[in-house]
């Protein structure tokens, strides 16, 4: 089901959605205060929510609701709301409150200074000490390995131009190598310290056990693909 919404706003802010019926009104909410004056569609991507979050949806202009017909991964969620995205500029935000919508006009003017992909990184995270370490070790071995030069490719706050969705293909776990496929197409890859809050409702749906080989090996299948990767421009004039 959608609603209307722009077809050409400036920003749009892509939000892959998981059983997230306590949470998801009060992310519009909090969305629709901190763009005021930014012409913006919300595109939010239901990854077949087994809860109340497509019911709690509130319908209003600056929104698209997309609904996939099973429960098929976040990067999937992400892929085809990027897909999807009408904006100039197309913005990446958890739909789990963490993340901080005040966050996103800061991204969005860093991108119109020059940056292609503008990420955000959690300086202050409001986890538990155990989810800290491994993402501090698995961000450590990711960035060196892919060169991507991003601290927390875990944190799903990300500001692009939406010319920079080219360089992304669609795959289990493409997520957490955003940064690695878009500078590895030849754009500019930054990053800014963010907020980050803690969980009030629901709990995460990702943990080491579930996460950690398959990312090992998607590390080798992206390096060896940013490796193959060639940049060719059409000559102008």
């Amino acid at each position: 089901m959608t609603t209307n919404a722009s077809t050409s706003p400036e920003l749009s802010v892509v939000v892959p959605l998981y059983n997230e019926e306590d949470n998801v009104a009060i992310l519009q909410e909090e969305l629709a205060t901190a763009l005021q004056g930014i012409d913006f569609e919300l595109v939010l991507v239901d990854d077949g929510s087994k809860d109340k979050t497509v019911e709690n949806v509130v319908r209003n202009d600056h929104t698209r609701l997309i609904e996939l017909e099973k429960n098929t991964g976040q990067s999937a969620a992400m892929f085809i709301g990027i897909r999807e995205a009408h904006g100039e500029y197309i913005a990446l935000i958890d739909g789990d409150l963490q993340n901080d919508p005040k966050d996103l006009p800061m991204l969005l003017e860093k991108c119109k200074s020059g940056v292609d992909l503008m990420c955000g990184y959690r300086a202050k995270r409001k986890d538990t000490t155990f989810k800290r370490i491994q993402s501090r070790i698995a961000n450590f071995v990711r960035s060196r390995f892919t060169g991507d030069g991003v601290r927390d490719t875990g944190c799903s706050l990300k500001c692009m131009k939406s010319e920079c969705r080219d360089a992304l293909i669609p795959f289990t776990g493409m997520h957490r190598f955003i940064p690695a496929l878009i500078k590895g197409a030849g754009y500019k890859v930054d990053e800014v310290a963010v907020n980050h809050r803690p969980r009030q409702y629901g709990v995460s749906k990702y943990g080491f056990g579930n996460r950690a080989w398959r990312a090992t090996m998607d590390m080798f299948g992206v390096r060896w693909l940013v490796s193959r990767h060639f940049i060719a421009r059409i000559k102008k004039g």
